[in-house]
């Protein structure tokens, strides 16, 4: 079993940047080859994932994060990343970090065990 904890979010203005992290809590021994990744639940819309790193280094990016969102992850720490820039209104939304038991790089959310309880992220026009 692991914990997730989520920091970072806030409140800030179109086109600026925000870096919530990450940090893993391992309460029982937990797999070597895992990933990290991040989603998202706007307003009244389903959780989408953003953006996910294996512990092996390998990111993966969905199409709303290509270009604007960097995902980075510190092993020994135990964190993930994501710092997000240009940031515009309709990525405001609760923002999660979601833990896999394997390497996995794609879009289903349900290959993920483990989630944190969110960070709100808010994004002024």
């Amino acid at each position: 079993q692991v914990q997730l904890a989520e920091s970072g979010g806030g409140l800030v203005q179109a086109g600026g940047s925000l870096t919530p992290t990450c940090e893993l809590i391992e309460t029982t021994w937990s797999y070597t080859r895992n990933t990290l990744a991040w989603s998202r639940q706007p307003p009244g819309k389903q959780r989408e994932l953003v953006a996910s790193m294996t512990s092996g280094g390998s990111p993966w990016y969905s199409d709303l994060a290509a270009g604007r969102f960097t995902i980075s992850r510190d092993n020994a720490k135990k964190t993930a990343t994501l710092q997000m820039n240009s940031l515009k209104p309709e990525d405001t939304a609760v923002y999660y970090c979601a833990y896999a038991q394997r390497y996995y790089s794609g879009s289903r959310p349900d290959v993920y065990t483990d989630w944190g309880q969110g960070t709100q992220v808010t994004v002024s026009s």
